[in-house]
C-alpha cells in the first residue's frame, strides 16, 4: 500500500480566448457570458481563479480557424466551432494587472514563431507580472495553420519535434543571456550593466541562426515555467526533458495511473527529479448544489448544445484530415485508422468508453467535441472532492487541469462548491506562500547557463593551479 501523500494538488484552469470554452457548444448555453471580446471578461475570470487559489490560468491557442473540413471555414463559422482566437499578449497583461499571485500561461508554437520573439514575450510577461509567466510549448496541429504562415503543408511529426528541441534550447539561452547581477546601475560612474555578464549566443543550428543577447534582462523566475502536453512517444520524451508541468488527456484513472508512472520514469531517465515535474490530466468538473442539479447540467452539455456537423469539423481539425467525404454514420474501420494521422489514440480512448458498441464517425466526433472525451467529475462539492482525492492519492496525477463547460460560471461553481471541500481535506492551499509561480509550485529557480559555465571554468582553473 502506498504512503499517503502530504503534498498538495496543483490546480490549472484551462482557458480559451474565444467565443467558447474547450467545450465547443458552450456559446449556446444560456449562462455563458458573451463579452469575450472585452478585457474585463478575462480579468473577471482571473480574479475568480485567484480567489480559489489556483496555481495557473492557462490559455490554449490555435493559429487558424478549423478549416480542414471541406477545405473551408464555413462550418466552423456557421456553428461557432472555435472560429475566434484572440492574440494572448494583451489578455495576459490585463490578467496580470487584475491579480497578484495567479500564474499566467499561454500557448506559443515552435513551428510558426521564432525563438527570439517567444523568449522576449514571456520574459517581458514574467517581469511585468512579478514572476508569474508560463509557456505552453506546442508544435501546432494542421495544414490550415501552415497556410496562414505561408507554408503549403504542415511539417512531418518528428521534424516538428526536431525543430522544437532546438527552439527551446535557443529560448533557454536567450533567457539566460543576462546574468542575474548584470545590471550595476551605478549612477556616479555612469556604468549601467557589466558587458561581461551579458552574452551573445552566436547560435548556428539546423533550424535557427540567433545572435542574441535578448533585449530583456533575466526574469524573476530565472526562466518562465514550461508546459508541454505531448502524447506520442516523441512528445512524452520531449516533455520529460523540458517540461515543469505536463498536461495529459487520459480517458480513465487506470490509464492515467499507467501514464503517470511511465512519464515519471522518463523524467528520471533524463536526469531530472521526477517529483519536481507535475503530471496533470485534463478533467471536466460539473458541480451542483445537489447531485441532481449537477447531473441535469451534465446532460445539457452532453446532448443538447453541440451540432453534429461542428463535431466533424473539429475532428478534421485535430486529425489534419478532411472528413467531408464521409457520412456521420460511417463506421471507423482499421483502414481509416491507418489512413488518418493522429486518430489512433482517440479511437482507443473512445473504445474504452463505449465497449463493444460499433464506433461510427458520429460517436467519435461527439466524443472529441463534448465532455465524453475525458474524465468527468460530476456531483456535489464533497462528491467531486472525493473523486479528485482518490486520483491524487493513488498517484494517478499531481493535480488537475480543470476544463470549463462554460465561462465564467463553471469556475465560479468550482471555487464556490469544490475548493472549500478540497481545503478542508488539506489538498489545496489556503493562501499563496510564494511570490512567483515557481515558488508557489515548489520549483527551484534554474541556474543561469552562462554563469554556470564560467563558475565551472573558474573551478577547473583553480584545481589546475592547486595541482601545480
Amino acid at each position: 500500500m502506498s504512503t499517503k501523500r502530504t503534498d498538495q494538488m496543483t490546480l490549472v484552469a484551462f482557458m480559451q480566448a474565444s467565443n467558447v470554452s474547450v467545450y465547443s457548444g458552450s456559446w449556446r448555453y444560456p449562462h455563458s457570458a458573451q463579452d469575450y471580446l472585452d478585457l474585463a471578461y478575462y480579468q473577471r475570470i482571473a480574479r475568480v481563479l485567484e480567489e480559489g487559489r489556483f496555481d495557473l490560468m492557462f490559455f490554449d491557442d490555435r493559429l487558424a480557424m478549423p478549416g480542414i473540413y471541406g477545405n473551408s471555414v464555413d462550418d466552423a463559422v456557421r456553428y461557432g466551432a472555435r472560429p475566434i482566437k484572440l492574440d494572448l499578449t494583451a489578455i495576459l497583461g490585463a490578467a496580470a494587472a487584475a491579480t497578484s499571485h495567479l500564474g499566467l500561461g499561454a500557448t506559443y508554437s515552435t513551428t510558426y514563431y521564432q525563438p527570439f520573439h517567444v523568449a522576449r514575450t514571456f520574459a517581458s510577461l514574467d517581469h511585468l507580472s512579478g514572476g508569474r509567466a508560463a509557456w505552453n510549448i506546442v508544435t501546432s496541429v494542421n495544414d490550415a495553420e501552415a497556410r496562414n504562415f505561408g507554408v503549403d503543408q504542415h511539417s512531418e511529426h518528428d521534424k516538428r519535434y526536431d525543430r522544437a528541441e532546438e527552439f527551446v534550447e535557443v529560448v533557454a539561452q536567450l533567457w539566460d543571456s543576462w546574468e542575474d547581477d548584470a545590471i550595476v546601475a551605478d549612477r556616479a560612474s555612469g556604468i549601467f550593466a557589466d558587458p561581461a555578464k551579458v552574452h551573445q549566443l552566436d547560435h548556428h543550428g539546423e533550424f535557427f541562426d540567433v545572435q542574441g543577447p535578448l533585449t530583456v534582462p533575466r526574469t524573476p523566475q530565472g526562466r518562465p515555467v514550461l508546459i508541454q502536453a505531448g502524447q506520442s512517444g516523441r512528445g512524452r520524451q520531449f516533455a520529460a526533458k523540458w517540461a515543469d508541468l505536463i498536461f495529459t488527456g487520459d480517458p480513465s484513472q487506470a490509464v492515467a495511473a499507467e501514464h503517470y508512472a511511465d512519464q515519471k520514469s522518463l523524467v528520471t531517465e533524463y536526469g531530472r527529479d521526477a517529483d519536481s515535474v507535475r503530471v496533470l490530466p485534463m478533467v471536466y468538473v460539473i458541480p451542483g448544489e445537489t447531485e441532481q442539479i449537477a447531473r441535469e447540467k451534465e446532460n445539457i452539455f452532453l446532448h443538447d448544445l453541440v451540432h453534429p456537423q461542428a463535431s466533424l469539423t473539429l475532428l478534421s481539425e485535430v486529425t489534419n484530415y478532411d472528413f467531408s467525404g464521409h457520412s456521420l454514420d460511417d463506421v471507423v474501420t482499421d483502414e481509416l485508422i491507418d489512413q488518418v494521422s493522429g486518430i489512433r489514440g482517440l479511437v482507443q480512448g473512445v473504445k474504452r468508453h463505449i465497449g463493444d458498441q460499433e464506433l461510427t464517425l458520429r460517436v467519435l466526433a461527439n466524443h472529441r467535441a463534448t465532455l465524453l472525451q475525458g474524465p468527468r467529475f460530476v456531483g456535489t462539492g464533497p462528491q467531486i472532492a472525493e473523486q479528485m482525492e482518490q486520483w491524487f492519492q493513488s498517484r494517478s496525477c499531481d493535480g488537475f487541469v480543470i476544463a470549463a463547460t462554460h465561462f465564467p460560471g463553471a469556475f465560479e461553481d468550482f471555487v464556490r462548491l469544490v475548493v472549500p471541500e478540497l481545503r478542508s481535506r488539506g489538498l489545496v492551499r489556503d493562501n499563496y506562500t510564494g511570490g512567483t509561480l515557481r515558488e508557489n509550485l515548489g520549483l527551484e529557480r534554474p541556474e543561469n547557463l552562462f554563469a554556470a559555465d564560467r563558475n565551472s571554468a573558474t573551478e577547473a582553473g583553480e584545481k589546475v593551479t592547486q595541482d601545480a
